[in-house]
């Protein structure tokens, strides 16, 4: 039997993943659905590393190469095919894609961006759901991503809640992998979201939106788990987009930024500013990547965190806008260490600051953890020396305003909306 190297790549966005339906031009599985796949080999049959094979199939299959983003190459895994006399090796890839129109080539008839379990009722190549399975988020997807934001996390709390219990329904048939497994019944499913909940309790926005897709839940089953957790998916991308659109209607020509928010990102996108100050972000420094990818489409100065208030000031920024790890009950916004000094800068220079969300980032308590890190990131030596190493730090509510998709808050909204957050957590004592 002859061995054939393919990848198989999974480009997600908003929740969604792209599946291509084969064309007749193709030499096997023709008329099914597929993710973006070929071999690894290329058309003369020279040998390719898998991603760059992955990664050409996507430019020439989708033409979506220059939006995508690796998140995942999965372990590979083997599948014979009797009738064809050939053993696929599969290496899958998962992508985060920024844009979602498909320019196809003759390989595809039909594209379709779907929720994954939609993969295990479509009539696909074999093992597609297997090669998902191999780079779908888990429970440390959450707990260990020090490099996304919460929003970000939040989906991908979702989709493992959503993708187990649309296992759950398929009745776990024999062509999924033992290790696919992990329990069927509400009882099992129940003590998913709770652990999910828990990886993260520093981010409140993944607890509201699980507790949200558990609180909607009526007949304790899998399919209305699955069916709360896409609903709920699908309401934060939008409420996540809609912040961002509401914000960028608020900012000035000249922005400034710290740390890395993908809400804060989709302001700076739709407000199109002239110039943006980005902070560098320590402990992390994820606001340099975040300088370099705003780099192409404005004018951008990156600085030091020590040098960001005074910054913004005599680089004259008219509008400061930050993320929010969380909004506590009473206006109180809990964000990445630097945005206390910075806001408070800000309010000394007459400077607008925004910290725009979505309202699942309001927390149903005024409880917030600082998230302590590795004390050798500022101090390696001998000695004898406490160290303060935080992640999170705490803005007065009155040196911010809170923009979320509902419009800007004020301190009684927030308060209503803790309410009902609060009243949502309670799906766990059902039963």
């Amino acid at each position: 039997m002859e061995t054939r190297p393919v990848v198989t790549c999974f480009l997600r966005s908003e929740g969604e993943v792209l599946l291509l339906r084969r064309s007749d031009a193709v030499g096997s599985y023709r008329g099914q659905w597929s993710g973006v796949a070929g071999h690894v080999a290329d058309d003369a049959g020279r040998d390719r590393d898998p991603e760059t094979a992955a990664r050409a199939e996507i430019d020439e299959e989708t033409g979506l190469v220059d939006a995508v983003t690796l998140v995942r190459q999965g372990d590979s895994f083997q599948v014979a095919d009797g009738d064809r006399g050939v053993r696929w090796v599969v290496h899958p890839f998962l992508f985060d894609c920024e844009a979602r129109t498909v320019a196809t080539n003759e390989e595809t008839t039909e594209t379709a961006w779907v929720h994954p379990p939609e993969i295990l009722s479509r009539e696909t190549v074999p093992r597609l759901w297997t090669s998902w399975d191999r780079v779908r988020p888990r429970i440390a997807t959450v707990r260990e991503d020090r490099t996304h934001g919460s929003a970000w996390l939040s989906l991908r709390a979702l989709e493992v809640l959503r993708d187990e219990a649309a296992l759950a329904d398929a009745g776990r048939t024999d062509d999924l992998e033992a290790a696919e497994r992990d329990g069927d019944d509400w009882d099992s499913l129940a003590a998913l979201a709770a652990e999910i909940r828990e990886a993260r309790s520093s981010m409140v926005v993944v607890a509201n939106r699980l507790n949200r897709a558990m609180d909607a839940v009526t007949d304790e089953s899998p399919v209305a788990v699955e069916r709360a957790a896409t609903e709920t998916l699908n309401h934060a991308v939008t409420a996540d987009r809609v912040a961002a659109a509401v914000a960028a209607e608020h900012v000035g020509d000249r922005l400034a930024t710290l740390s890395r928010s993908g809400t804060v990102r989709a302001v700076v996108d739709a407000a199109a500013p002239a110039a943006v100050l980005v902070a560098e972000s320590r402990p992390g420094g994820e606001g340099v990547g975040v300088a370099e990818t705003l780099a192409d489409s404005t004018a951008v100065t990156l600085t030091t965190d020590a040098a960001f208030g005074h910054e913004l000031e005599a680089w004259a920024a008219d509008t400061l806008v930050v993320g929010a790890d969380r909004v506590l009950p009473d206006g109180r916004v809990v964000n990445k260490v630097g945005t206390r000094s910075a806001a408070l800068a800000a309010a000394a220079a007459d400077t607008d600051c925004y910290a725009v969300c979505a309202t699942d980032k309001v927390a149903p308590r005024a409880e917030w953890d600082r998230e302590e890190r590795d004390s050798r990131e500022v101090y390696d030596g001998d000695a004898d020396l406490a160290v303060e190493n935080p992640t999170f730090d705490l803005t007065p509510a009155s040196a911010v305003t809170v923009v979320t998709e509902r419009g800007v808050l004020a301190t009684d909204d927030i308060a209503d909306i803790a309410d009902a957050h609060r009243d949502r957590s309670a799906w766990a004592e059902r039963g």
